[in-house]
């Protein structure tokens, strides 16, 4: 099972060299790394180009990335990974163990968020019993999906939020998602910039009025 892991970029210098050095390892067994650039004015792509299989430029936004990814990957698995993420140890073989013996042929992890602070811990274990109960990942806990599955429900859905959501809301129909308690690193920098209790209102304010019918395309302004 060949996995195509895609990580959508912007202005991820601090972050991308780290990420594709520690995905090398996977190269070597096997899987493709896709990096899709989104106009960079730093040196995110100069740092990545050595380090993929495929480097990408695609218009702004996460969900036209990673489609553009998608389009080019040749694995049977398509990964979505954050450019601030860390991935744990052997992922490979943990999706294709929970893809091969499972009923499901979509999912994600777990995640933890990489700062110290205790109040980090709760929001973390919420948002992971959130998706266990609800069935939704998001982009953080670094989806997973056949490929076929992915072609099926047409990729994201072409908007600059909440398109986890809604691919989320897609897979469902066909399968509920294979929850994985392996923990993947995630940066935590938003939620000390802004505060920790700060970011959870803004989070709770944009999912209650996505639901309740407010375009993507508005919250968008709001989210920043």
């Amino acid at each position: 099972m060949k996995i195509s892991i895609i990580i959508p970029v912007r202005n991820e210098a601090e972050n991308i060299g780290r990420l594709l050095h520690e995905l090398q390892e996977y190269r070597d067994r096997g899987h493709e790394l896709i990096v899709v650039d989104s106009g960079s004015e730093d040196e995110t792509v100069c740092i990545a180009g050595p380090l993929v299989d495929y480097l990408l430029e695609a218009p702004a936004g996460r969900a036209r990335q990673m489609n553009a990814g998608a389009r080019i990957a040749n694995g049977d698995v398509l990964w979505f990974l954050h450019a601030d993420s860390q991935a744990p140890d052997y992922a490979d073989e943990l999706i294709k163990n929970a893809l091969t013996n499972g009923a499901s042929t979509w999912g994600r992890f777990d995640i933890r968020l990489s700062g110290s602070n205790w109040s980090l811990r709760i929001v973390e274990s919420m948002m992971n019993l959130r998706s266990r109960l609800t069935g939704i990942a998001t982009g953080d806990q670094a989806i997973f999906i056949h490929h076929d599955l992915f072609d099926k429900v047409g990729g994201f859905p072409d908007q600059c939020l909440m398109e986890d959501v809604e691919i989320s809301k897609m897979l469902k129909k066909f399968q509920a998602p294979v929850s994985l308690r392996e923990k993947l690193v995630t940066s935590s920098r938003r939620w000390e910039q802004n505060g920790v209790l700060r970011t959870i209102l803004l989070m709770w304010l944009l999912r209650a009025a996505y639901f309740f019918g407010v375009p993507a395309e508005k919250l968008c302004i709001r989210y920043g």
